[in-house]
Formats: structure tokens, C-alpha cells, sequence
């Protein structure tokens, strides 16, 4: 048996996985064709590596069926109902940054701060007879934050591309998305919410709670070990091993 390892499948996050794993002594690459799913890992035994889309590896962790996954830590908390139980944060990586937020457009003079943002969307209510529409598709975090915050009489529009562009298209009021340099929405003519940030995500290694890690005790901790975490590996993953 293998210990699997769950790797984005193409652009940035599997070249920069990629040349993270390398860093460290292992190598990780494709075989095959682009279509074809298919990789290979030199330099740690017992170890075979699975490409997914980032947004799989979530599931598939908490499902079980791969012991360790590269993906963006907004993608598990916002995919996985109470992810902590689920996957274990091995180490954040560096690479990946973007920060989940809320926006508006740039117009609203008056409107700064989520106490205004709940101001907004009572008076919209009032005016019009529904709530404000925030397109998203983070539904999970965006809904937790929202009501952590108090702020009330909005509802989410699922929204699996052009966010930023729901505004104009006049599909939504509000964005929630990732950025990393804002270029996107002030491209939009749209703001950041001077406390909206709901989280700051990077590519990180989790583990799952839910996989057999007695398929290759030795593999895992050997694994680990090589990675740079020893004293993971000495402890078990935290229960795991």
C-alpha cells in the first residue's frame, strides 16, 4: 500500500507544489499528456502522487481516499463543514496567497465599514422589497462571517466566475471573492470594505483524518521526516499515525 498524495493538476499551484516538494528533495512530476492525470514521485518511497483539481482535493481528503493534499486553505474551510475534524493543517507554504473579501461598488461613497454595509442592505430591503444580493461562491465562510458580524438582510448568489463582474451586470449588489492585488475589482469599479476581510488563504499541506495512515506507518513518517517535520512524525500527526 501507498500513502496518497493529492496535487493541483496544472497552472501555478502544481508548478509552485511542485518546485515546494523539489525544495525539499522530492521530486514530483507528470507523465503522459496533459489530459492524462497521471504523475510520478522520486525520491520518497511509498509514496504516489494523485492530481486533482484544487477544488476535489477538499473532498477527497475528507473523504478518505488520499492521505495528504495541496490545496487553498479557503477551498477546505469553505467546502468542509467542520473541516478541523475532518483535515489536520500540516504546514501553510508560502505561495498562493489571495485574500477573501467583501466589496462594493465604488460609488457608495458612504460606505465603508460592514456597520454601513448592514445599513445599506436594511434600507434596500425597505426600498425594494428583497434583500441585497452578494454574489459568492464561498457561500460557507461568507455566510459564517456575515452573521458573525451581524450584518442582515442579504442573501448569496452563487456565482463560479466573473464575480467581479455580477455588479455591472447588474446581477448582484455586493462581490465576496478571493483577490491577491485588487487590480480585478478597482478594474470593476469596486472597493474593498475597510473590515471586510473574511480570510487570508495560501496553499497549504493538510492531512486527512479520515484516511488509513496504517497502510504505511513507516512511509508517512518517513515522508514527513523528509518534509521537514520531524517532530510531526516523531508525534504521530497528531494522533494520526
Amino acid at each position: 500500500m501507498t500513502i496518497k498524495l493529492g496535487v493541483p493538476s496544472k497552472g501555478r499551484l502544481m508548478e509552485k507544489t511542485f518546485d515546494w516538494f523539489g525544495a525539499r528533495g522530492i521530486g514530483l512530476r507528470r507523465t503522459g499528456s496533459e489530459r492524462e492525470y497521471a504523475g510520478a514521485v522520486e525520491g520518497a518511497e511509498g509514496v504516489e502522487l494523485v492530481l486533482l483539481s484544487a477544488g476535489e482535493i477538499p473532498r477527497e481528503l475528507a473523504a478518505g481516499r488520499i492521505h495528504l493534499g495541496v490545496t487553498g486553505s479557503d477551498l477546505v474551510r469553505d467546502k468542509l463543514a467542520d473541516w478541523s475534524t475532518q483535515v489536520a493543517e500540516v504546514a501553510p507554504m508560502g505561495f498562493g496567497h489571495a485574500d477573501l473579501i467583501i466589496a462594493v461598488p465604488a460609488c457608495w461613497a458612504d460606505v465603508d465599514t460592514l456597520d454601513d454595509l448592514d445599513a445599506v442592505a436594511h434600507a434596500f430591503r425597505a426600498a425594494h422589497g428583497q434583500r441585497l444580493r452578494i454574489a459568492t461562491k464561498y457561500h460557507r465562510l461568507v455566510r459564517e462571517f456575515l452573521t458573525r458580524e451581524g450584518v442582515a438582510d442579504w442573501q448569496l448568489v452563487d456565482s463560479q466566475g466573473a464575480t467581479e463582474g455580477t455588479v455591472k451586470n447588474l446581477t448582484a449588489e455586493v462581490v465576496a471573492d478571493i483577490t491577491s492585488s485588487g487590480e480585478t475589482l478597482r478594474a470593476n469599479h469596486l472597493k474593498i470594505l475597510s473590515d471586510g476581510l473574511i480570510h487570508q488563504s495560501q496553499a497549504t499541506l493538510f492531512a486527512s483524518r479520515m484516511a488509513d495512515w496504517k497502510t504505511d506507518e513507516a512511509a508517512a513518517r518517513a515522508l514527513l521526516a523528509q518534509l521537514g517535520f520531524a517532530e510531526a512524525a516523531e508525534g504521530g500527526l497528531g494522533g494520526l499515525l
